[in-house]
């Protein structure tokens, strides 16, 4: 794709899927950054959707960016499929740009942080005061071990933006159903019964896809406590499988099956048809993303809320994907301005005002009230050190399995022991090399 500077129309792919890079021998060479001069080239790519949240606040940057600096930007809009095959290859050579997005993790970011394709930005992270700005659970997806694994205590990206996973609540149908918004788990269950007695099938989930994954692992994470997610995310410890955490959530997600909580049919659907299923009032609940925040405004046509897990100081989430910086960046000391551009309050209430959840933004600065709402139950999950991450995130593949497994157990071929035990072992075997 020929590079065009960042006035003329921009088309690409907004990604929304965790990638794997594969391990490929390389050689890694690097090259020092200079001082930055008024009339240098600042070579920038990332793969966020024109009419995203990030992107319009990363335009307004690159404006600042060259009339502070007199350097030119000259971006390129990838696709997240386009970085994902060619990453490797491309870090290693002269076609480099200074700064990208790139996702957050040990087989993505990690991976080109242990084999040196991306710089160590420690001392930028210093000099510019990056990390009085980030919640220690964000600073974890920024930081690896020399092995790639991330909490370590080298710095290879910023984030500046969040996102979580909560529970959205159609406010209407609650109205309508004669009952309140839970604000504890006993009262959530409460609810469930309640609309299952009145003959509505009240969770919007998708077994197919991400979101029963996602329900299984907060369900989890509403026994568990800091370590079990240091353990489960970054090895620390060995994982029990048939401890109270798991057993909790493999036992309760058949209940929820059994109940009728959830379509019997879950194990087909998909996650669109269940953001579909709570977007035309078909099912009052759905247990999802903040990334499905912004297209709920547009086409919900009710009054809906977002609010943490109830009783569950623990949520899944993390960081946005990473600013990175090439080794082979030709102009680092560039890359580091416009990071820093990009974390000041002006450019955070622009992805907070638009749908998106910064990661430094000042409260007064979002004043979109649907947007404050969310940054709020997001900051509310920081300040209890509560990001959790995601399920798949400690081996490559594991998406897959936990898909595979979650399917097995809601359609009545194991139990869930059986289906503990089956995940356990993949475990085991995707992180034997980091263990």
């Amino acid at each position: 794709m020929a590079p065009i500077t960042h006035k003329n129309t921009r088309r690409g792919l907004t990604a929304a899927a965790a990638l794997t890079i594969g391990a490929v021998a390389l050689a890694g060479c690097s090259a020092g950054a200079g001082e930055a001069e008024s009339g240098d080239t600042l070579k920038l790519w990332h793969y966020e959707g024109e009419d995203s949240a990030m992107a319009k606040a990363w335009n307004e940057a690159i404006t600042i960016f060259e009339e502070e600096t007199g350097a030119t930007v000259e971006f390129e809009q990838k696709s997240f499929e386009q970085i994902q095959k060619t990453a490797s290859q491309v870090l290693d050579s002269d076609a480099a740009p200074d700064l990208m997005e790139f996702n957050k993790g040990n087989a993505t970011a990690g991976f080109l942080a242990s084999t040196g394709l991306i710089a160590d930005i420690s001392d930028a992270v210093d000099e510019y005061g990056w990390d009085d700005k980030l919640a220690p659970s964000l600073q974890t997806t920024a930081k690896y071990s020399e092995d790639g694994v991330m909490g370590g205590d080298t710095w290879y990206g910023i984030p500046n933006y969040g996102e979580f996973v909560g529970v959205y609540y159609n406010e209407e149908a609650f109205a309508a159903a004669g009952l309140e918004i839970p604000t504890t788990y006993d009262e959530f269950v409460d609810v469930l019964d309640a609309f299952v007695a009145q003959g509505v099938t009240p969770l919007a989930e998708a077994g197919a896809e991400y979101p029963l994954g996602q329900l299984w692992y907060q369900l989890a994470l509403a026994q568990a406590d800091r370590q079990f997610v240091d353990d489960y995310q970054l090895y620390e410890n060995p994982v029990d499988w048939q401890g109270p955490e798991f057993t909790a959530a493999t036992e309760t997600l058949q209940e929820y099956v059994d109940k009728g909580y959830i379509a019997s049919d879950v194990s087909s659907v998909k996650a669109e048809d269940a953001g579909v299923s709570f977007i035309n009032g078909t099912a009052p609940i759905f247990v999802s993303g903040s990334w499905w925040y912004g297209r709920f405004v547009e086409e919900a046509g009710f009054d809906w809320t977002l609010q943490a897990f109830p009783d569950a100081e623990l949520s899944l989430g993390s960081s946005g994907n990473l600013w990175v910086v090439p080794e082979n960046a030709a102009n680092k000391e560039l890359a580091y301005e416009f990071i820093d551009i990009t974390m000041r309050p002006e450019i955070q209430a622009i992805i907070g005002n638009n749908g998106g959840v910064p990661v430094a933004a000042e409260p007064d600065d979002i004043t979109d009230e649907k947007s404050a709402e969310l940054i709020a139950t997001f900051n509310g999950i920081l300040d209890n050190d509560g990001l959790s991450f995601y399920p798949d995130w400690p081996a490559a593949g594991f998406y897959d399995v936990i898909v595979r497994e979650l399917q097995g157990l809601v359609t009545g071929t194991q139990d869930a022991q059986t289906t503990n035990a089956n995940l356990g072992a993949e475990y085991e075997e995707g992180t034997a090399d980091f263990r």
